[in-house]
């Protein structure tokens, strides 16, 4: 039997797989822990109770059957947290809603909208509805059109154009000019193709009526070259009948369009500095660009990305797309990986200190893909690889570049947030839950925003470090006062109030008023959730020198705190609370416990013979600060 001292100096390992508790010998299991619940782990090794909740404002009836946040920043002064919703969406300023129209996404739709923004306008789209440019004049002067491709004065639009049927059909018209029929040599003509514009040898027609898969009228626009039947031809690569664009974004001063419907794998940029210009033209480099990736893998694309390079992502890999400047004989494809992005829904890659930050094709992984100056490539590292069992069933993913967290939100309803710091080997994982469910997530000027299910309705909320409580409000009076109200989204459920900082415990909601027990000036009240902070298993956290199996007594552990009010500590004999608080008369919390800093030491009683069982744990619900810096623990190891 011997006496063993362990130090644990840091969480930076983030909350560890249940499937690595075999693997003592890693780095990661002595800056890890079994459990990291509601909680943010500092770069410095910390760990803290997160932030709660603040209540913002509920989404129309039927938001919870689709809904996503979009950031949209005009200036460094002007920015705005957009709700999509079924068929609506609201803008929110600075916490507060200020305006709301109509927008063709429906509640199914959704998952699959994707968009990108330039100044005052953001540009959205989806592959079965028609793009959308939504454009800002004011903070409550709001409008929404379709995109408008550049127009010529005598009317050409120089938009993508694409040969969607065999190469060997044929097309004829019966004029040059003015109202003509074309034939083709193949069924090729739908209904939806009235509206849609043809070029047969460049020169363009519109289509006025379909008369049957072979034959449609149409009204030339640029006179035609002859009526002799050719293969020269081809239709508008986007239309009801063909689909729309899948992503977007801007890279170069240029638009770049990233799939469609019917044409998953194809590029389109627009000409340099005329965004909405795709006329090929000769080829010059200021003109615009068309090509398809193509090679020995599915490659639909499902996001591009303006980093170091354009990146583009597909469903079976990831290339770059390089040229300084990009133009028609310059641009160079290249397949960088093979990890490929998942699809079905739209995630947005994020980046975090260069690196583009993406979900995998699996659903079970979130990769860096990363530029290396040795390689002169790009790789896509696992940042997941340790904490596989918290990513599943990605729904919606945003990074605060203040804090370098990134938030994803899972299909289940829960949040789980990496912390990475590439330059302090920092990548830890958490979890954390709230009331009902996490829906999606936004980053607006470092504050991270989310759409929360609860009670059956969509809450528009924000983390808060001032509060400790979800779905939460606080509010000041002058005089002190009893009775509280202004708390209507949480009718009918049991509260928990901090009163000028004192706990004053679970009060209902009636009315959507409080009566607390005594006058308070200011109070915060919400809903309560639980953090908790659990280590590895002395085995696998490497304590003594054995095996799995081995026989463990506690002695003492001893906790350095930052900035602490409220600790609660299981060492095996049940959850205790550290006396920190101050009680009144009546037994109740009356004035707000002070902050700690220092070290708390705490005896311990029993051995532990599960080897997979961790010999503390910090828990709790009260809504008081809590940091934990290290552990430091005394065991007796039976050898």
């Amino acid at each position: 039997m011997s006496r063993v001292h362990t130090t644990k100096t840091n969480f930076t390992g983030g909350e560890i797989s249940p499937d690595l508790l075999g693997r003592a010998e890693l780095t990661a299991f002595e800056n890890g822990a079994a459990a990291l619940r509601n909680v943010v782990v500092h770069p410095t090794g910390g760990v803290s109770r997160r932030p709660g909740l603040r209540h913002v404002g509920i989404l129309p009836a039927g938001a919870e059957a689709g809904c996503r946040l979009i950031a949209f920043t005009f200036n460094t002064e002007q920015t705005y947290l957009l709700a999509l919703s079924d068929q609506w969406l609201d803008v929110f300023m600075d916490g507060a809603w200020v305006h709301g129209f109509a927008v063709p996404w429906t509640a199914a739709q959704i998952p699959q909208v994707a968009w990108t923004q330039s100044a005052d306008t953001l540009l959205v789209v989806h592959p079965e509805v028609a793009p959308r440019r939504i454009t800002r004049s004011g903070h409550s002067a709001w409008s929404i059109e379709p995109w408008s491709f550049h127009a010529d004065d005598d009317g050409i639009i120089h938009q993508p154009y694409h040969k969607f049927a065999a190469a060997e059909v044929t097309l004829a018209a019966s004029a040059t000019s003015g109202t003509v029929t074309l034939s083709a040599s193949a069924e090729v003509f739908q209904a939806g193709h009235v509206g849609t514009r043809l070029r047969l040898a460049t020169k363009e027609v519109l289509v006025t009526a379909v008369t049957s898969p072979t034959e449609a009228t149409a009204e030339v626009r640029q006179t035609l070259s002859g009526t002799a039947a050719t293969r020269d031809w081809e239709e508008q690569a986007f239309s009801t009948v063909r689909g729309w664009p899948v992503t977007v974004t801007f890279h170069q001063d240029r638009l770049v369009i990233g799939g469609a419907r019917d044409l998953p794998n194809r590029l389109w940029l627009s000409k340099s500095a005329d965004l909405f210009n795709f006329d090929l033209g000769e080829g010059l480099d200021d003109e615009a660009i068309d090509f398809a990736i193509l090679s020995d893998a599915v490659n639909a694309i499902r996001g591009v990305f303006s980093g170091r390079h354009l990146q583009v992502l597909t469903t079976g890999a990831e290339w770059m797309v390089s040229g300084d400047p990009l133009t028609p004989t310059s641009i160079q494809l290249k397949r960088q990986t093979r990890v490929g992005s998942i699809s079905g829904r739209y995630i947005p890659p994020r980046d975090i200190d260069g690196a583009t930050l993406f979900c995998a094709a699996s659903g079970r992984e979130v990769r860096e893909f990363l530029f290396t100056d040795v390689e002169q490539s790009y790789g896509a590292a696992e940042l997941s690889l340790l904490a596989r069992h918290l990513v599943f069933e990605p729904r919606d993913m945003d990074a605060n570049p203040a804090t370098r967290q990134l938030h994803l939100v899972r299909g289940d309803g829960a949040l789980v947030t990496v912390a990475n710091y590439r330059a302090e080997k920092v990548v830890a994982w958490s979890l954390s839950e709230t009331e009902g469910c996490f829906l999606s997530v936004a980053v607006v000027d470092d504050v991270t925003w989310f759409l929360v299910l609860r009670q059956g309705t969509v809450r528009v909320e924000c983390f808060d470090p001032a509060l400790g409580l979800d779905g939460a409000l606080s509010g000041s009076e002058a005089t002190a006062k009893t009775a509280w109200s202004g708390l209507d989204h949480l009718e009918g459920l049991a509260v928990r109030v901090l009163g000028e900082g004192a706990d004053l415990g679970l009060l209902p909601v009636e009315e959507g008023a409080l009566e607390l027990p005594y006058a308070v000036s200011e109070i915060s009240a919400g809903l309560p959730y639980s953090h908790l902070i659990e280590p590895l298993p002395p085995t696998a956290s490497g304590a003594g020198r054995g095996s799995p199996g081995l026989t463990v007594r506690l002695i003492r552990a001893v906790f350095r705190l930052k900035d602490t009010a409220g600790l609660k500590l299981d060492t095996g004999r049940g959850p205790r609370d550290v006396p920190f608080k101050r009680l009144g008369a009546a037994g109740v919390l009356d004035t707000a416990p002070p902050l700690f800093s220092g070290d708390v030491g705490v005896r311990a009683l029993g051995w532990v013979r599960d080897g997979t069982k961790p010999l503390w744990r910090v828990s709790g619900d009260a809504p008081l600060p809590c940091t934990v810096l290290s552990v430091t623990t005394e065991m007796k190891v039976n050898v």
